[in-house]
């Protein structure tokens, strides 16, 4: 994986269309060049997006983060599944990047099922979006529906805001560092801490208002 990125990182075109960079990102194809001898830090502070940034890592205390390197395990693109707390360099590389012959779609799953497999035991709480999901696929996996309650109780699918809501859920569990094994055990976590999860129609709906109330 890393030899291919290299290989399309290498000139400015092949970059453009294999990454999906535009003028303002171009510069992004440097970092694969360099993955060898780059710095490296956490994964959970590597990160940044409306995903992370809920987090506040830097920021969170060492029985926090303790926590979340126990039990947090992200999907990268370039180098499949990581601990919350693995050091990694910084990369240029998502779940759809183009990279000749070499599919991540392909190259993948395998290797990450089993590393997720071998890694995990009792319930897996799976946050990834479907892109991600689909590079390490984890059998009786729960993926919660992230929902917005409107005044009338209507629950609709979120989108964007989806993904600040798992941010959330997250930093909330590491900074409580709850012990859980089962989806009724992270539901009473969840009442106990003002976030509604509630079993619905053979899944799971996380309202995503009970975190923290929604932009505008």
């Amino acid at each position: 994986m890393i030899a291919a990125a290299r290989s399309v990182s290498s000139e400015e075109s092949t970059a453009r269309t294999a990454l999906r960079l535009g003028p303002r990102s171009i510069a992004e194809r440097f970092r694969n060049l360099v993955l060898d001898t780059s710095p490296t830090m956490p994964a959970i502070e590597r990160y940044t997006g409306v995903l992370y940034d809920p987090l506040d890592a830097t920021a969170a205390g060492d029985r926090t983060r303790a926590w979340w390197s126990r039990h947090v395990v992200v999907q990268s693109a370039m180098f499949g599944p990581i601990g919350a707390g693995d050091l990694i360099p910084a990369y240029r590389l998502s779940h759809d990047a183009r990279l000749g012959p070499l599919r991540l779609a392909s190259h993948w799953p395998t290797a990450s099922a089993t590393a997720l497999a071998n890694r995990s035991a009792g319930l897996v709480l799976d946050l990834r979006s479907e892109g991600y999901r689909a590079l390490g696929p984890v059998a009786g996996a729960v993926a919660p529906r992230v929902v917005s309650v409107d005044g009338a109780g209507r629950r609709k699918a979120l989108n964007h805001w989806n993904k600040t809501a798992k941010g959330r859920l997250v930093s909330l569990l590491g900074r409580t560092a709850p012990t859980v094994t089962s989806m009724d055990d992270l539901a009473v976590w969840a009442a106990e801490n003002g976030v509604v999860l509630e079993a619905v129609d053979g899944g799971w709906d996380l309202v995503a208002e009970s975190l923290v109330p929604l932009p505008d």
